[in-house]
């Protein structure tokens, strides 16, 4: 295996509303810092692979606009997927891992409040017996965190601890969108918006994009002091169809966080992915995190949700703690898809 790894990360702040500007003017300056942050030009990129959501913007062929940031001319090694940016990011890594380039730039870009996003996902669903009933996001988890409570396996006060936890992190975060200091009574006398969960159960809907620059070997050592090395990287899918799966874990996550090395010593810090708050606990189980592993020291997807661009963010963040030498091994974590579907585990250490 070669050694790949992070060696830079920008991302633009996440707001509730974008009102001004479109999703490849969000992008632009978050380009535009990478290759300032980095001393890139296009021309010393290998590959370029993006991660977005054409039914976010509800035109097919959005993402292509997304390269108007970059320029594609002189042509350009890319490509893209229809997923968060951290599967893109895996893209990238198996392009360096077959030596077709030792430099890539991942980036991943959503602007959800353009419309209904809790109805938009119902789009994920099968399309012949579930998503016809047009069940919202919100109520798919709901129904998750439900089956978590009558198993016994999560409490409402562990969920409203983590929305403390994750918002009072995200004070340190110029980017996030939701902090502050919450009390985890007061959080559980609010009413329910789609019972068991609460409004602070729930991430924000947040437009965003972030860009991040992976390199292999001696070039990772020119580009960064501190390289966030690629120790381990796996995503696992699990059926469809929630009546085949048990909700109450993440066997996904499980099986990634095994087959990527998570396990094989400790984490420092761990950046997770949960829309909402049972799913941090489920995640935090699977991923077999000790109490002291920091977790979603950013503040996690409950304070900024930037919709195909928060899981690589979760990586980006990861590997900020490696540079900054706050951690030798982290772990970073991508989901998508309805309850916990599908799941991303990167492994990532500083030497």
């Amino acid at each position: 295996m070669r050694d790949v790894a992070v060696v830079a990360f920008t991302q633009s702040p996440s707001v509730r509303c974008e009102a001004n500007r479109n999703e490849t003017e969000i992008l632009i300056p978050v380009i535009h810092e990478i290759k300032q942050q980095t001393g890139l030009a296009t021309e010393d990129i290998g590959f370029i692979c993006s991660g977005s959501s054409d039914y976010l913007a509800g035109q097919s062929f959005a993402f292509v606009a997304g390269l108007d940031a970059i320029g594609a001319w002189p042509p350009v090694s890319e490509s893209h997927v229809e997923m968060d940016g951290a599967w893109a990011l895996y893209e990238a890594w198996v392009k360096l891992q077959i030596e077709d380039a030792d430099v890539a730039l991942v980036y991943g870009f959503g602007k959800p409040s353009m419309g209904d996003l809790p109805r938009t996902m119902a789009l994920q669903l099968d399309p012949y017996s579930v998503m016809p009933l047009w069940p919202d996001a919100v109520s798919m988890a709901a129904l998750q965190a439900r089956s978590c409570l009558e198993a016994g396996v999560i409490s409402e006060r562990e969920m409203a601890q983590v929305a403390v936890r994750d918002r009072a992190n995200a004070l340190n975060n110029p980017f996030a969108q939701v902090k502050g200091e919450f009390d985890v009574d007061a959080l559980l006398a609010e009413p329910m918006l789609v019972s068991p969960l609460r409004k602070h159960d729930c991430s924000p809907i947040s437009d965003g994009a972030c860009a991040m620059v992976i390199a292999a070997g001696d070039r990772a050592r020119e580009l960064c002091e501190r390289p966030a090395w690629i120790r381990g990287f796996e995503h696992i899918l699990e059926p469809q169809d929630l009546g085949v799966r048990d909700l109450t874990r993440s066997r996904s996550t499980e099986i990634a966080a095994e087959k990527a090395g998570a396990h094989s010593d400790k984490i420092d810090v761990a950046e997770v992915y949960a829309p909402f708050t049972h799913q941090s606990i489920l995640l935090e189980r699977a991923l077999g995190l000790g109490d002291a592993a920091v977790v979603n020291p950013s503040g996690g997807a409950l304070a900024a949700n930037p919709l195909m661009a928060a899981g690589l963010t979760r990586v980006g963040e990861a590997s900020r703690r490696v540079w900054e030498g706050q951690a030798d091994r982290a772990v970073a974590h991508a989901t998508s898809g309805p309850c916990l579907q599908q799941n991303l585990v990167v492994v990532l250490e500083g030497n």
